[in-house]
């Protein structure tokens, strides 16, 4: 009687232990903002099948970097490039830094000025087209338009320099929520009225899996071609072994090849290899 009446009682007290262990904080990625909608679609799949929750703060990468350099809290890191997850992964914040996904570089211009791969110099460097650019530093994506102006100038004499003096730096700087689905943005031939812009440099991926067709996206002929890898890094949150736990699966969950073929439809490039070799 008494074994039966200590086995209740032990039985009560861990279900009421049970019932007060506080439920566990959501996860949070810092990501690119070119990511949103690829890594928004990973996320939800990962959260329908672990029953885990995961916040996802997107925006330019490098401006995410300084939020986690200043102190605020972040589990995984995935940027739109490898220097700023290495950065961290150099000071002991993170663990080692990983191809995530790879990108490429294409211009978007407006369908009248008739710009294609073999033009495309020559089109920006009329003087009459207006250059638009993300933030350098801020954001990778400016980055990568600086790296495309030095490419040019190795192929036409002072392409670099007339490059940088007529480009725009329109986006990049702002750290922003990533939105609960994806939502409808406004066409790309919009984004280039407000911002007085003719071309955007920026990558070939999209927010959606739908092509905004308002405008001609092209692709860098070889001779210009950047190559774009995006790197991740788990940081190492000190004095919580279960949550760096957490972080870690998730990380591998994001790297199998079943979660990395979500991002195709994107226009992301996969490294992880996508199902049995033929």
């Amino acid at each position: 009687m008494r074994l039966h009446a200590l086995a209740l009682t032990t039985a009560l007290f861990l279900a009421g232990t049970a019932r007060a262990q506080p439920t566990p904080t959501p996860l949070v990625v810092y990501a690119a903002g070119s990511m949103t909608g690829a890594l928004g679609a990973m996320l939800k799949r990962y959260m329908a099948e672990t029953g885990r929750k995961v916040d996802l703060q997107t925006g330019p990468a490098g401006l995410m970097l300084d939020k986690i350099e200043a102190g605020e809290p972040a589990d995984v890191f995935v940027s739109a490039n490898m220097a700023h997850p290495q950065k961290l992964t150099d000071e002991h914040k993170s663990t080692a830094t990983v191809v995530f996904a790879r990108n490429r570089v294409c211009v978007s211009a407006r369908p009248e000025l008739g710009m294609t791969s073999a033009n495309l110099l020559d089109k920006l460097l009329d003087p009459k087209v207006r250059i638009g650019t993300s933030t350098p530093k801020a954001d990778p994506g400016g980055d990568y338009a600086w790296a495309l102006f030095d490419k040019a100038g190795t192929v036409r004499s002072g392409a670099a320099e007339r490059l940088k003096a007529k480009a725009h730096q329109v986006v990049g700087g702002s750290v922003e929520p990533a939105p609960p689905k994806e939502a409808a943005p406004a066409t790309a031939l919009a984004s280039m009225d407000r911002y007085k812009i003719d071309v955007m440099i920026g990558y070939c991926s999209g927010h959606t899996t739908k092509r905004d067709l308002s405008v001609a996206q092209v692709g860098l002929p070889p001779n210009l071609a950047i190559p774009v890898d995006y790197g991740m890094t788990v940081l190492i949150a000190s004095g919580d072994a279960a949550r760096r736990e957490a972080a870690d699966q998730l990380a591998l969950y994001l790297m199998s090849p079943q979660a990395q073929a979500m991002m195709v439809p994107y226009g992301f490039i996969p490294v992880a290899a996508i199902g049995p070799a033929s």
